[in-house]
């Protein structure tokens, strides 16, 4: 069910019992009181659901999700993996030498993360990850800086 709908159910229901109590008041003959409530609330808007195309990207959104990271947070990290190595594992920069999905420099670095980090996308995911909450505190800050310095 919808936020609209339960919202709307939920206010009938709060008039309908203020009229009820409204109703039992006048019935002892004393005055009924008419109060006036706001209701506010701190839910988020809907956001669609983000369904992942690649394994990798999948990798990585059960990663954002552990972190407790936002959707937009993904879209950031999506954003930025896909300018660097397009989701790819095995994405090498001829120029530099970066590797992998985050295209670390020099690509020895994700060894912290597991001896299988040149052929295992969770294992450079997770040191990427790691690398960006460190440096960046969370993926749209690393986006950011990437926008602005054509590097992260």
């Amino acid at each position: 069910m919808d936020s609209k709908r339960v919202l709307s159910g939920t206010l009938i229901s709060v008039t309908a019992f203020t009229a009820f109590g409204a109703t039992t008041t006048a019935w002892s003959e004393s005055v009924p009181q008419v109060r006036t409530r706001t209701w506010t609330t701190s839910a988020e808007p809907d956001i669609p659901a983000i369904r992942p195309e690649s394994r990798n990207k999948k990798i990585a959104l059960d990663h954002v999700v552990q972190r407790s990271w936002n959707l937009q947070e993904f879209r950031c990290l999506d954003n930025l993996w896909t300018r660097e190595s397009n989701w790819n594992h095995r994405a090498r920069n001829s120029s530099s030498g970066a590797y992998g999905i985050p295209q670390a420099l020099p690509a020895g670095k994700m060894s912290g993360a597991g001896r299988d980090w040149r052929s295992n996308p969770e294992t450079q995911i997770r040191w990427g990850l790691t690398y960006i909450k460190g440096r960046y505190g969370r993926p749209c800050g690393a986006w950011g800086h990437f926008r602005s310095h054509n590097w992260y």
